[in-house]
């Protein structure tokens, strides 16, 4: 029978019914049907024994990392032409208006602060502000910063009521050069609103398609195109922009913020090695990993937290705070754990963490104090009391303002975020197409390739039986550490056995295997004749996963009420990926029999060849032949973020075209050549 002829029928005669493993009703004992990670979960940080062990676990948290946030590769650096203007000079300090071009037509705002003294080559200073209302135009009020002095969290009335603004002009009194720059859809930054940027609450339709996109899309997913994205690579533009200054030291540049600009604080500071001292503020923890959507990418959490993230910069000057938010806790529960890195790698002096936990969330003077401290002794100030601000007169909206009629606002909205995207995207296909070895480490990232010791996946032998010319045997392949199982059905021929095992993959799962009058289909009666056992499994919430006729449309997600899948996959594997793990288990199932060696075959029908596919680039030499239908499947197509074979980073690297290229096992595809052979 053609493989496109059993198809037709498989369509026709609807789910087949092979042998079960459990009752109907009972569902396998597997972990990955728990409750699903989300950002409220405990994130702890287990330090490496030793330093080599440290050095390689950071490598490769921090290229997980590169890849999550959609800078590998890194976008082109195009020319900033910045402008800086209308200067206004205080006491100490002055202050000017700023924006330039971090890609082409997208613009970053904010405020340059300098010193009005001039000493030669100085630090220069990023602050991110964080989710304060207005940000750098601030401005809690006269009778709240009344009540933050008498709480002893301020001194001064103008500080109080934008602490934001304070910090940067006592840097510059201190002598440095500070950027305060404006985060997507704040103050002057408005290319890309703030509702979407952070309240994104609802897919928008006609945002979704596979030549131009939104952010939150599924396209945008698959390219990895997200705020956190956006913002990561606006901090290293901004990092770049005081490199072009003349007075800046690159030796000495620096950043700090609170709150989400603590977020943006340590991932700059763990990819951009030109970052010498850091201080993210209330935000580093084994708690809350950060709530908002600018916060997030897909991929990004799924095996470490920010305490691994801000473990990266290590050795360099990091100064945390902690205040009675989710940050309480994290003088005993992270911590240490960070501290014992820093001696792992001889520096426990460049560590320090500022624990107030009697005021709330903040970025207030104390904090501040401790923070001008740590900054002068690491970045070399002459002062002899750096923390000591001094009055300064709070400046306002009209004073900060970048765009007026002299320096336009520049377009935004869909059709700007539309452009921009696309554009990403064609300069990173161009990239990557260009650079094959690049696009093979982005799919080893995003497919989670770390390897998997041998031994660990065992087989649980729950029914055999006699069907005259083969055996028929369920069971599970319980892969231990993970606490997985996965029902499984083998058929062994019983006279002539050629030592090969084909895993036959299937939409439906193990069902695939069987015919509606409850017999194997006739191309697997074809290799069971030809003396081919046949592994038939139900891979991650297919088959018995499933309430009898249940049919999988969308995968799971955490409760919250905001439309990215980062919520979700930034916290757990997309089911593409343990769909996957499935496969590849069972591949070093079969391997570690030590009674025999089995050559391993592997066969993805319409519906299951990307699986497949994704299964034969992992597997490198471990296949013998693989036989791929792929119907046409392509990952940029997937309409629906809880799509369950959504797999962030897949159209970036090439999708299924550039995976079975680079595989090294070069697959059959049936599609084009049809059925070998050796399966007809």
């Amino acid at each position: 029978m053609k493989l496109s002829t059993f198809l037709i029928f498989l369509t026709l005669s609807g789910a087949s019914a092979a042998p079960r493993v459990l009752p109907e009703g009972q569902l396998p004992k597997d972990q990955r049907l728990e409750e699903l990670k989300d950002l409220h979960g405990h994130f702890p940080f287990t330090p490496s024994s030793s330093l080599k062990e440290w050095e390689d676990r950071a490598e490769r948290i921090r290229q997980k990392l590169r890849v999550s946030v959609g800078l590998f590769p890194e976008p082109k650096r195009n020319a900033l032409n910045a402008k800086i203007y209308g200067k206004l000079v205080r006491d100490g300090f002055s202050v000017e208006k700023v924006y330039f071009e971090t890609l082409p037509g997208f613009f970053l705002t904010g405020s340059l602060y300098r010193p009005t003294s001039d000493k030669g080559k100085r630090p220069g200073i990023l602050c991110p502000h964080g989710h304060w209302n207005e940000a750098r135009f601030y401005d809690c009020g006269i009778e709240a910063a009344k009540q933050q002095i008498a709480l002893g969290a301020e001194s001064d009335l103008d500080s109080a009521r934008n602490p934001i603004q304070a910090r940067c002009v006592q840097l510059a009194r201190l002598g440095c050069t500070v950027l305060q720059y404006d985060m997507l859809g704040y103050c002057d930054n408005d290319q890309i609103s703030y509702e979407l940027a952070h309240r994104f609450s609802k897919q928008r339709l006609h945002m979704i398609g596979e030549k131009k996109w939104g952010l939150f899309s599924p396209q945008a997913e698959s390219h990895l195109q997200s705020i956190m994205m956006l913002q990561t690579w606006n901090s290293m533009r901004a990092v770049d922009f005081l490199e072009s200054l003349d007075e800046i030291d690159p030796q000495r540049i620096a950043v700090t913020g609170a709150s989400g600009g603590g977020t943006q604080s340590f991932v700059l500071a763990a990819l951009d090695p030109r970052i010498s001292v850091a201080m993210p503020a209330v935000m580093v923890s084994t708690g809350m990993q950060g709530g908002c959507t600018c916060e997030n990418s897909t991929l990004m959490r799924i095996d470490e937290g920010n305490v691994a993230f801000a473990a990266l910069f290590a050795p360099k000057p990091l100064g945390l705070t902690s205040a009675n938010d989710w940050t309480k806790n994290f003088k005993s529960d992270g911590f240490p754990q960070l501290q014992q890195t820093y001696q792992l790698t001889g520096s426990p002096q460049n560590l320090m963490l500022h624990d107030r936990t009697e005021f709330e969330h903040n970025y207030n003077l104390p904090s501040r104090q401790a923070m001008y401290r740590w900054f002068a002794h690491h970045l070399h100030l002459e002062s002899p009391r750096p923390d000591q601000e001094q009055k300064h007169q709070r400046l306002t909206e009209k004073d900060l303002t970048v765009w007026n009629e002299n320096h336009p606002k520049p377009a935004g909205g869909e059709d700007f975020e539309k452009e921009l995207l696309s554009a990403l995207a064609a300069e990173s296909q161009k990239h990557l197409a260009n650079h094959p070895d690049l696009a093979h480490k982005g799919w080893e990232i995003i497919l989670d390739k770390d390897p998997i010791p041998s031994g660990q996946t065992q087989w649980q032998l729950i029914q055999k039986k006699d069907q005259k010319s083969f055996l028929e045997m369920t069971g599970f392949h319980n892969t231990l550490p993970q606490k997985q199982q996965v029902p499984a059905l083998w058929l062994y021929p019983k006279s002539n056995w050629n030592q090969r095992t084909v895993i036959w993959l299937s939409p439906e799962g193990k069902a695939g295997l069987y015919d509606g009058d409850n017999q194997p289909i006739a191309e697997v009666k074809h290799l069971l004749a030809t003396g081919h056992a046949v592994c038939g499994l139900d891979l991650f919430l297919q088959g018995e996963f499933l309430a009898q006729g249940e049919d999988l449309t969308e995968t799971r997600r955490v409760d919250n009420t905001r439309e990215s899948a980062s919520y979700t996959l930034g916290y757990n594997q997309p089911l593409f990926v343990n769909r996957l793990r499935d496969i590849i288990n069972t591949i070093h199932l079969i391997q570690a029999d030590p009674h025999q060696e089995t050559k391993i075959d592997l066969v993805g029908i319409r519906g299951a060849g990307h699986w497949a596919a994704a299964a034969n680039f992992l597997a490198g030499d471990q296949l013998e032949r693989v036989v791929i239908e792929t119907g046409g499947f392509e990952f940029i197509k997937i309409t629906d973020i809880r799509h369950p074979d959504l797999l962030p980073g897949a159209a970036k690297y090439g999708d299924l075209d550039a995976l079975l290229k680079l595989a090294q096992n070069k697959p059959w595809i049936v599609d084009q050549q049809g059925m070998p052979t050796w399966f007809q």
